[in-house]
């Protein structure tokens, strides 16, 4: 036992600290040292249960759920402001091609487009049917309605009208001229499609703040 403990190296103070400095930067150690994420959960965690332990039992009460309830509180107004309200992704709402009952993924661009070539070829129902899709689809992709799966012409003349009061008539009448011609197989005009592509433009330039009461 004496030759044994005479073997080992006893350091001196220098040579101790410089081992125990060249053991603490092994990278082991530095993954092991908590984050900040985590020193503040443990402080979180202590308060809790500082706050709920037995000794201050009598005197929690009110105070303690005045306390979480504002935590909570100003969690979900942290939420709120950063990530803002929860809004169906628009570009899913636009990509829909079920409208006015036909699978039509055109633009509101693209409609009035190919309703302003009918209407040149002075074909009235197809200019009359195209131009009210085109309302209804560029109401649609600014975001300002949101009709259900296989809603009707008047459905959606509501939800203008919700939208834009002023134009409650003419929005109306343009679903009537829409119902007349794709339904009742009624002739459409050059005069009753004047009137609708009106209407179209004007809730095409139109803004809900911009609507007087």
């Amino acid at each position: 036992m004496t030759r044994l403990l005479d073997d080992v190296r006893v350091p001196d103070g220098d040579e101790a600290r410089r081992w125990a400095e060249q053991e603490l930067a092994d990278p082991r150690y530095a993954d092991a040292k908590p984050t900040w994420f985590d020193l503040m959960a443990r402080d979180i965690g202590r308060f809790l249960a500082d706050l709920f332990s037995a000794d201050n039992g009598a005197s929690v009460g009110p105070s303690a759920l005045i306390i979480v309830s504002i935590i909570v509180f100003g969690a979900l107004v942290a939420a709120l402001i950063i990530w803002g309200r929860p809004r169906r992704s628009q570009s899913v709402r636009v990509a829909r091609g079920g409208l006015l009952g036909a699978e039509d993924d055109r633009s509101a661009a693209q409609l009035r487009t190919d309703a302003d070539r009918a209407a040149r070829a002075q074909d009235w129902d197809e200019a009359t049917i195209l131009r009210f899709r085109a309302l209804a689809r560029g109401l649609l992709e600014r975001d300002l309605i949101d009709p259900s799966p296989g809603a009707t012409a008047q459905a959606i003349a509501r939800e203008v009208s919700a939208v834009f009061p002023v134009e409650s008539d003419p929005v109306r009448r343009a679903a009537v001229s829409f119902d007349d011609v794709r339904y009742l197989r009624h002739p459409a005009t050059a005069e009753r499609y004047a009137e609708l592509a009106a209407t179209d433009e004007r809730l095409s330039s139109l803004r809900p703040d911009l609507v007087p009461a």
